[in-house]
């Protein structure tokens, strides 16, 4: 091989190895290129600082002072990001505008592939030699522009192979963004459910508190409201329920003889103690026989009997007094008091009495009472006043309701104080 020879093969060596040399450099160079822009736009989640670290670090790596970079929504059309670098304000109200009417068209990337076009067309300034569309996912599309290289070199395959390279991980990125922003969404939507459903509980607990305090109070007032007023009012939303009216009744008087002795002998606290035992029994007997307790003094009761039916509520009544009368003798026996025993006088009367509330007015204020007023009701006090022995005495018309149940004295008729008319009485027999 002669002199000649060897330098061309040696020159065409070279040759190779400084294209070999080029082309390293030049993927050393895309890979630095890649390292750091892909750090910068992957540390961050906000859409705006990723788009604008990704068109700082392509300016720079290319050599560039002006330069754009934007995402759209293809639904609505419109941009929702927008990062200019070195553009006039008015070369960028321009572009602006040049973009939201290509946003219009159909085919959005299609209409992005010819830089000079666009230029011709009005929508893209003169300074800006390079653009490449591309899209995050169906709803999303997007645009880069650079100006003029420096050094006065054209972008050629090399270049776009790497800005190919560089948006495919800005794609990446700004659809981790964007799920970040859902998620940020999600989140928002879940702590203002969080804080409608701690208002609702909250709401919730103070309207249980009301129940459980209404229910406290209902509690407590059927200890002092009879049952009949009770059913009523929750049976009824009206303000009349209460108004006193003409119905038939049986009205039951109540009274312990010798309640005032009784005390002085056994003293306060222990005849308190009696007495409750003893009413504790006529309660029951009472309400097993639909009775309703409505005034109480010390020593006796008022009790109204209200069954629709005339017969049975005469029936319930006289049942009632026979129970109380068959349990205050129990009583009796198992205290030892056979020889001064507490005996309970019992007056009962039928017939037609207004019955409902009734307001008292004084200087205290107004109370309201639930009762019954008419002759029935007077009759029945005066009988309970005339009975003695423990004796339980009705009117004519409660002994003509239940006299196939139970069997009656006649014991004649009587002048009855603050009655007008003489009463024939009659006494339960055992």
């Amino acid at each position: 091989m002669d002199t000649q020879e060897e330098v061309k093969r040696l020159k065409a060596s070279l040759k190779q190895s400084e294209n070999i040399q080029t082309e390293l450099d030049r993927r050393i160079f895309y890979l630095k290129t890649l390292y750091d822009v892909s750090k910068d736009i992957f540390s961050s989640v906000e859409s705006e600082t990723i788009l604008r670290n990704f068109l700082l670090m392509a300016m720079g790596n290319f050599g560039v002072t002006e330069g754009f970079i934007l995402e759209s929504n293809s639904s609505s059309k419109k941009i929702q990001h927008f990062v200019a670098i070195g553009l006039k304000d008015s070369d960028e109200a321009f572009l602006k505008y040049g973009i939201a009417h290509i946003l219009l068209r159909k085919a959005f990337s299609e209409s992005l592939v010819n830089v000079r076009e666009l230029k011709h067309r009005g929508f893209l300034p003169h300074s800006l030699e390079f653009i490449l569309p591309f899209t995050v996912d169906a709803d999303c599309l997007g645009m880069l522009g650079l100006g003029a290289k420096l050094v006065g070199d054209s972008y050629n395959e090399n270049d776009k192979e790497l800005l190919d390279t560089l948006v495919n991980n800005l794609v990446i990125a700004l659809k981790n963004a964007r799920s970040f922003e859902k998620i940020k969404k999600l989140n928002r939507d879940l702590a203002a459910k969080n804080i409608q459903l701690e208002k609702a509980l909250n709401e919730l607990k103070t309207a249980l508190r009301k129940v459980e305090i209404l229910e406290g109070i209902k509690t407590n007032l059927c200890k002092f409201v009879p049952t009949a007023v009770t059913a009523m009012v929750e049976n009824s939303s009206t303000a009349d329920i209460l108004e006193p009216k003409e119905r038939d009744v049986t009205v039951l008087f109540l009274d312990i003889e010798g309640y005032t002795k009784l005390t002085e002998c056994v003293g306060g606290a222990e005849v308190n103690t009696l007495i409750e035992r003893y009413f504790s029994v006529f309660m029951d007997a009472i309400y097993k026989n639909n009775g309703d307790v409505v005034e109480t003094a010390g020593d006796g009761l008022m009790v109204l009997f209200l069954t629709e039916d005339e017969t049975l509520n005469a029936m319930e009544a006289v049942r009632a007094a026979k129970t109380i009368q068959e349990k205050a003798g129990a009583i009796n026996a198992e205290c030892g008091l056979d020889s001064d025993p507490v005996l309970i006088n019992i007056g009962i009367c039928s017939g037609e009495a207004f019955v409902g509330a009734a307001k008292f007015d004084s200087y205290t204020g107004s109370r309201w009472t639930y009762t019954s007023h008419g002759t029935t009701t007077n009759v029945a006090a005066r009988l309970c006043s005339h009975a003695k022995g423990g004796a339980v005495l009705v009117s004519k018309t409660t002994a003509d309701r239940v006299k196939n149940h139970f069997s009656f004295s006649p014991l004649g008729k009587f002048a009855l104080k603050n009655l007008s008319e003489e009463i024939e009485i009659f006494a339960l027999q055992d």
